[in-house]
Formats: structure tokens, C-alpha cells, sequence
């Protein structure tokens, strides 16, 4: 079961390999709205709801989004961080990118699922949680409620 609504960030320590960024600490989110988001190069729906992901950045990330990709294998060949980093390339993926292999983040945040995505807000409690297919279209209702409210805040 993934975090309860409004409850904390779990932690992002743990992870393998970095790109795009040196480690982040959860203390370096604390103001942002932030969305973590699973992903695994062996998931088709993962890559094709990477523009979508690069859209929010573009939109949002000026105005205080914070956007964190986690690489969770699925399987054995997924572990192999050489392709992970061909599809940061690839799909040139900008945002920080977290290789996940021990599942030590996966498990922290009790996820079972890629693409799934997890919104908090700039207190880094959460706000929604949605995973799969149509994980993005239920998540940008929420995305633009908040970043609206903080834009009103600023």
C-alpha cells in the first residue's frame, strides 16, 4: 500500500547511481511541490508518458516543481545502468534521476507499479498518488490545483 494522503515523503536515500544531479535529500524539497515518479526502462507506458513528465518540468518547473525520476527495475536486465543511462539520453530525460536497484526507495514508498506517480505538496505531505495507463491524466488535475495555489501564495 503507498503512502496514505498527507502523510510524509519517504525517504530517497538509497539509491545506486545518480544522473542529472548529485544525491537529493527529502530537506532539499522542503517548499516545493514535488512529484516522484517510478519509472523502468523495460515499461513501454513509462517512455511514452516521458513527454508528458518534460511538459510539467517546463510549465511548472519555473515556478517551484520539482521533479524526481526513480529507475525501479522490473526485471534482471533493468539493473544494468548503462541502459538506464542510454535512456536518460535517449529520451533526454533533464530532470534528476535515481537508479533504484536493491528497491531500497521502492520499498520506502511501498511501490509496486511503473509509471506511478506520487505528488506532495510544498510541505512535502502528499497529495495524490496514481499509477499506469492513465497514471498522467489523473495526476494533472491535481498538479495544476496545486501549483496554482502556490503561484497565489507566492
Amino acid at each position: 500500500m503507498p503512502p496514505r494522503m498527507d502523510s510524509p515523503m519517504p525517504s530517497l536515500e538509497g539509491g545506486t547511481d545518480w544522473f542529472n544531479s548529485t544525491e537529493i535529500k527529502i530537506e532539499d524539497l522542503k517548499g516545493f511541490t514535488t512529484v516522484i515518479h517510478f519509472w523502468s526502462v523495460s515499461c513501454g507506458i513509462c517512455k511514452e508518458s516521458l513527454p508528458d513528465v518534460e511538459r510539467w518540468i517546463e510549465t511548472y518547473g519555473p515556478k517551484g516543481l520539482k521533479v524526481i525520476s526513480v529507475h525501479m527495475p522490473r526485471q534482471e536486465s533493468d539493473t544494468n545502468v548503462e541502459s538506464v543511462k542510454e535512456t536518460i539520453a535517449e529520451y533526454e530525460i533533464k530532470q534528476p534521476v535515481v537508479v533504484d536497484n536493491w528497491h531500497t526507495i521502492t520499498d520506502a514508498f511501498e511501490n509496486k507499479y511503473v509509471p506511478a506517480y506520487y505528488l506532495f505538496d510544498t510541505e512535502l505531505k502528499m497529495r495524490h498518488f496514481s499509477a499506469g495507463e492513465k497514471a498522467v491524466k489523473m495526476i494533472e488535475p491535481v498538479l495544476e490545483r496545486l501549483m496554482g495555489k502556490q503561484e497565489a501564495t507566492a
